[in-house]
């Protein structure tokens, strides 16, 4: 008990997870691939995965660290996020209540998972009875927006996001609605930047497929390297919670990492940090 434990799940951007997996490897214990077993979406829609992919697989897992787990993770009286939640749920049930369930997703790339786990290793206090000491670990995404010709577009602040947790009573996807504790650590988060194939179906077939709002994809279509600077309002439900847009000179994922680590914009202080855990602590506090 009290390991590193890390799931992913395993769908239609699955050859994203050759980026994903990587950078959490050497510091989990284990990780789990969740696939639906016949192939579907949380809409119902089905998708193929080339043999290739499980061959890339055998080959990088070296430490013999990766699980493949397949279940039956789309029921059709379910509305997409009501399955994406409860996919999620029954694999951090898989990983097992006592180690820390870390929830990653195939489109997210840590920037230092070392200093994450180092940083997470601080509360495994919380393992000790998780059903009554329920907590959620957040870190912050640095979202890629839109791939341009020579770079790419990406919101100009620090997203708060779920990644762990000690009890897995998942609300909506990776959330519990419990006490949230918040590391400083980045992940690039590629969320719609695809090409526009990609996230038309993306945006058919995530948990907010009916929440999209009706601007977006014209506005994302719109945008380019040359225009961002003229527009605002880029989120995909509530425009304005993301209102502006920066660029970075590169598509290239590890130089894209060396920006976010000495970019101001995407800088968590101290300050700030002790301030959101401060109010985390504050607002629970009553509530045990």
């Amino acid at each position: 008990m009290k390991k590193i434990h890390v799931g992913f799940l395993l769908s239609y951007d699955y050859e994203l997870l050759k980026f994903s997996l990587p950078p959490v490897y050497e510091e989990a214990d284990r990780i789990f691939l969740a696939k639906d077993k016949d192939s579907r979406t949380w809409k119902g829609q089905k998708f193929d995965v080339d043999p290739g992919f499980y061959e890339w697989i055998k080959a990088f897992d070296t430490q013999h660290k990766i699980e493949i787990y397949e279940g039956d993770f789309y029921l059709p009286e379910l509305s997409t996020i009501e399955n994406d939640t409860r996919e999620r749920t029954m694999l951090s049930q898989k990983m097992g209540i006592g180690n820390w369930l870390i929830q990653v997703d195939s489109d997210e790339y840590f920037i230092d998972f070392k200093k994450f786990v180092s940083d997470l290793r601080q509360y495994d206090s919380y393992l000790d009875d998780p059903e009554n000491n329920k907590i959620q670990i957040f870190a912050f995404w640095a979202i890629i927006f839109k791939y341009t010709a020579n770079g790419i577009l990406y919101i100009d602040e620090p997203m708060k996001a779920a990644f762990a947790t000690n009890y897995p009573n998942y609300k909506v996807a990776r959330r519990t609605n419990e006490r949230v504790i918040y590391l400083d650590s980045i992940v690039l988060h590629e969320s719609v930047a695809r090409t526009e194939a990609q996230l038309r179906f993306k945006l058919e077939n995530w948990g907010h497929n009916v929440d999209v709002h009706k601007d977006f994809l014209n506005k994302w279509i719109a945008v380019d390297e040359t225009n961002y600077q003229t527009m605002t309002d880029f989120y995909y439900i509530e425009p304005k919670r993301w209102k502006t847009l920066s660029y970075f000179p590169t598509k290239k994922i590890e130089e894209i990492k060396n920006y976010v680590a000495t970019s101001k914009n995407l800088k968590i202080t101290k300050s700030h940090l002790m301030l959101r855990n401060f109010g985390q602590w504050f607002k629970f506090l009553f509530k045990r």
